[in-house]
């Protein structure tokens, strides 16, 4: 039987020795190989940003960071306070690359507290319009995009919170050499962010021995363990890199492996009546998700799949869609129909009156959208809006479906690495309500949160940052109500 229909998944990573960490990359990005090219994944519609401004004037000083920091954001709440960070550093100086970051310190003892960086997924998703304003961050963004508003469930209570826009493009990070923008594939990626964090810690050099720990969801399953396994390798030579205290990662609904994505997909959407049995019985029959190309005939049948799932929110399907109108997002789902075959998914959205679910509001990206396009914000922000081809709109990330990255399919790539088993499958409880499951291997504690939908912080805040506090302390998550 599975988990109830709006189970997800967070799967917490932990490193103990270099063949464990090896596993677990070779499970989340290598195991059919040729696992990363982004002409077969959900387009996030963010727009690629060129802009003609000298890398180095961001710098990559020691100890400058308080040139970076925020000090009138417009509509931040007066109470509580915030110290925050945001800005740019520079990760190739030759190609005038440079990654936007925002920082937040930790609400209370953040000398004492670990360092934890978040990447969103996409790829192409902005780390600020979705992970900073929407999720995890102190100051969560108000319905319409008029001003923030205080998080009571903020991950900063746990850690010091680093957020930054990558690959480059994305957001408000932007590169000066345009062929930076057809070479995005993973290892790329990871090795700018690698730079970001060694060049960050330069300018924050209070942190560069502090506990560190990598966090993100979706196609972050991708890039968290390349990161992490490019700290851990030059983590040997400390003669040639600077060391970083990396301790582990964690990653919400980790999009891992096209083999167990798509199956767990086709599963998830007929078991939770998604489709019908006679759409199931058929992409079983047609499609061999181990191939790197679908048939014809494979392309038809979850063409079938994705259709069903048009008039639903795919991030949270008990969820209603969003129906507002908004002049800066198109609020599309975009695949490629050339190399991966599924037609553009576009939700027609219509103005009407909506019934929100729980407290959730499906429109959460349009708001950050018009939140962060506005001048005065990009400027309290440190963002670079001027030079010469920087006349763009922000976007925040519009795809990465949770119906393509269901529990099933994680749960088939944890298993397919067969770690030794430390505490069986069991529940947890959250204000003496179950909160999930949770399965511990050697090395890899495995938790499900109950009734939360693709971005489990958005839709479970309290249960995610008791999640987020097992994982940093290592307190066992409650076994009884």
């Amino acid at each position: 039987m599975y988990l109830d229909v709006c189970n997800i998944v967070l799967c917490l990573l932990a490193y103990h020795d270099a063949s464990l960490l090896q596993a677990c990359v070779a499970c989340l990005i290598f195991t059919l190989g040729n696992m990363f090219r982004y002409s077969r994944r959900v387009s996030c519609q963010a727009k690629h940003r060129m802009v003609e401004r000298d890398a180095a004037s961001s710098g990559i000083n020691v100890g400058t960071y308080e040139s970076d920091r925020i000090r009138d954001l417009p509509g931040q709440p007066s109470t509580p306070s915030v110290s925050h960070f945001s800005g740019y550093i520079t990760v190739n100086e030759d190609h005038g690359r440079a990654l936007f970051y925002w920082f937040y310190e930790a609400q209370s003892e953040p000398s004492n507290k670990p360092l934890l960086l978040w990447l969103n997924g996409g790829p192409g998703c902005s780390s600020i319009g979705y992970g900073a304003v929407v999720e995890i961050g102190p100051l969560l963004i108000n319905k319409n995009g008029d001003g923030l508003h205080f998080n009571t469930f903020s991950w900063n209570q746990e850690a010091n919170l680093l957020f930054v826009e990558s690959p480059v493009g994305v957001g408000f990070s932007y590169t000066n050499t345009s062929s930076d923008l057809t070479i995005l594939e993973d290892s790329f990626v990871a090795e700018d962010a690698y730079n970001f964090l060694v060049n960050w810690l330069e300018r924050f050099p209070q942190f560069k021995s502090r506990d560190f720990y990598i966090s993100g969801e979706s196609y972050a399953g991708h890039y968290i363990p390349q990161l992490a396994e490019v700290v851990f390798d030059r983590n040997k030579d400390r003669n040639k890199y600077p060391f970083i205290n990396l301790k582990g990662f964690i990653v919400g609904n980790p999009e891992t492996d096209d083999f167990y994505d798509n199956k767990g997909l086709l599963e998830y959407a007929w078991s939770h009546a998604v489709i019908s049995d006679q759409q199931y019985d058929k992409a079983k029959q047609v499609c061999d998700f181990k191939k790197s190309e679908w048939s014809e005939e494979c392309n038809q049948a979850m063409n079938e799949v994705f259709q069903d799932y048009r008039e639903i929110d795919i991030y949270n399907i008990y969820a209603p869609s969003c129906r507002l109108n908004s002049t800066s997002s198109s609020m599309t789902i975009a695949y490629d129909t050339t190399s991966y075959g599924h037609e553009s998914l576009t939700k027609n959205y219509r103005v009407g009156r909506m019934r929100i679910f729980g407290g959730y509001d499906p429109c959460y990206s349009t708001y950050a959208e018009e939140y962060f396009n506005r001048i005065d914000i990009q400027s309290s922000l440190h963002a670079n809006i001027e030079g010469g081809n920087a006349n763009v709109t922000w976007k925040v990330c519009n795809g990465d479906a949770d119906g393509r990255v269901p529990v099933i399919g994680t749960r088939y790539c944890i298993e397919a690495l067969g770690l030794p088993l430390k505490s069986s499958w069991r529940t947890w409880y959250h204000d003496n309500q179950v909160g999930g499951r949770i399965v511990e291997y050697e090395g890899i504690t495995y938790v499900t949160v109950r009734g939360a939908g693709h971005l489990v912080p958005l839709n479970k805040p309290s249960e995610a940052l008791s999640v987020i506090h097992s994982f940093l302390t290592g307190d066992h998550l409650p076994a009884k109500g």
